[in-house]
């Protein structure tokens, strides 16, 4: 068994976020593998342990869609937040190489991406990698799902990551089987249909709903041809769209990621969300206790995603997860330290 310190950053459209943790994994001759040490008292060949975990919105996909380029202001944003992660990895003394920083759906699609890989490496000594679709969609399989053979939890999975650019679909029980990335993100959709000459739609009209869901029923026929929804058994949802669903469906005062994580949310009442927020004023959506402001314009979008797959493949429910991408992330940097 190997114990290793590492650091795992996720770069996507709308936020980045930082995971520092000490995990001990396998060294064995088949290939390291790590499972989460959690409060259910799971087996397996290693075990996470969390230092810090931090999230900033700074919206790195502005108007990507649009311009094809990551925009100034956009970057400098970014640039700022990784400065401020610097530090925290180096306090908790995680070397470069044991560092690792992913970015995925607005940096693969810009023009001047280099711009951003080069101010990356300049803070943070570390090279951002801007994986493809899907090695995405594997890290985040492998962090959504390592905990659920311990629950009552029935594969095979299908784990659904709605980010800001893009939703991956990923299909597997112990690996993943079969995954599909599409450009339905919730910041994407935001500014193609719910944005007039530049300024958002405060409460979107029938049309711009309607919009949306024809976009999402497409990609969904493109999901289909690789991917065989059907199979799945269990839905798990990733991504600050569901986890902020997950919060306003268990009604807290605050944001908890303890108790919101593994929370189960009926279609009906993914349904009864999307529609209480698409008749929400901005300041209504801003006022729920576990909003984030930078999810205030964006939520409407990401709900009627999440609502359009559930009814497009039958899901009764969605199990909301805490562990994802991020935490793929970290696996596979212990992975590759233990050898």
């Amino acid at each position: 068994m190997t114990t290793s310190r590492v650091a795992a950053i996720d770069c996507g459209t709308n936020s980045i976020r930082l995971l520092v943790a000490d995990l001990t994994v396998s060294d064995s001759a088949s290939g390291a593998r790590a499972v989460f040490d959690s409060a259910s008292g799971a087996g397996g060949t290693g075990a996470l342990t969390e230092l810090d975990r931090r999230m900033e919105i700074v919206r790195l996909g502005q108007g990507v869609d649009r311009t094809g380029r990551l925009a100034p202001e956009a970057l400098e944003r970014t640039f700022a937040a990784c400065r401020r992660y610097a530090e925290v990895v180096a306090s908790f003394g995680v070397p470069p190489e044991r560092t690792r920083f992913v970015a995925t759906s607005a940096s693969r699609d810009a023009e001047n991406r280099e711009e951003f890989v080069s101010g990356v490496l300049d803070i943070l000594g570390v090279e951002p990698e801007v994986i493809t679709g899907d090695q995405e969609a594997d890290f985040s399989f492998t962090g959504a799902t390592k905990e659920l053979a311990t629950g009552t939890f029935a594969p095979p999975y299908l784990v659904v990551d709605i980010g800001g650019g893009s939703t991956e679909f990923v299909l597997g029980t112990e690996g993943v089987e079969a995954a599909r990335s599409v450009d339905i993100g919730c910041v994407r959709l935001t500014e193609r249909h719910l944005t007039v000459d530049g300024a958002l739609t405060e409460t979107p009209t029938e049309a711009q709903v309607d919009a949306i869901r024809a976009d999402v029923s497409a990609a969904l026929d493109e999901v289909a041809r690789t991917v065989p929804l059907e199979r799945a058994r269990t839905l798990v949802g990733l991504a600050g769209t569901v986890t902020t669903l997950g919060g306003i469906a268990l009604d807290l005062d605050a944001y908890d990621s303890s108790r919101i994580h593994h929370t189960r949310i009926s279609r009906s009442r993914v349904r009864e969300l999307t529609d209480r927020l698409l008749t929400a004023t901005h300041d209504e959506r801003a006022a729920i206790p576990v909003m984030h402001p930078g999810r205030v314009d964006v939520i409407n979008a990401g709900a009627l995603v999440l609502l359009t797959i559930m009814e497009r493949i039958g899901a009764e429910e969605v199990v909301v997860s805490e562990h994802d991408i991020l935490d793929g992330i970290g696996f596979k940097v212990a992975a590759d330290a233990a050898g």
